[in-house]
């Protein structure tokens, strides 16, 4: 009877989890329907007496998503007005919902990431997540890891799919 060898654990087989990357912060969307007429209109003067009296403060160290939940016609200065506001406090502001906001996380995240321990190994991308991996977030890896890596695939040691072969 011979040893259980694990070839796994002996090969130069990488495996990169996108959600060891998520970074821990409160997510918020804020919605703009509360400062505007009925719920649908703009009006300058009043907008921006409901923007500078808000607590901007609440929302430091946070990733805030603005948008407005009404078919309301926003200008895009009003969102501009209110990131002004909020560069101080938050870490990352996006128009848009919390998909969006996510979405862009994930997209600077990758952007700077540093894969160059990727550089010639066979790599494999970890699909299944507890945390909120947006599916984009796959296609940027991918692209990204294909200048580096010998080959990509994607799930798991045992049962991967091969997805790129240098």
């Amino acid at each position: 009877m011979s040893d259980i060898v694990n070839r796994v654990a002996q090969s130069q087989l990488k495996t990169i989890d996108l959600e060891d990357y998520y970074p821990i912060g409160e997510r918020i969307f804020l919605d703009i329907e509360q400062w505007l007429y009925e719920g649908l209109v703009l009006r300058e003067k009043e907008f921006r007496a409901s923007v500078a009296g808000h607590d901007w403060g609440q929302y430091k160290d946070k990733y805030v998503a603005v948008d407005c939940s009404t078919d309301a016609i926003i200008p895009g200065w009003a969102y501009m007005l209110i990131v002004t506001q909020l560069q101080p406090y938050a870490k990352k502001v996006v128009q848009g919902n919390l998909e969006t906001l996510e979405t862009s996380i994930y997209q600077s995240i990758i952007e700077n990431l540093d894969i160059s321990a990727y550089t010639g190994k066979p790599v494999i991308i970890k699909g299944c997540t507890n945390k909120p991996v947006p599916p984009n977030a796959y296609l940027w890896i991918t692209a990204k890891l294909m200048g580096v890596a010998k080959s990509v695939m994607y799930g798991e040691a045992c049962s991967s799919v091969p997805l790129y072969k240098k």
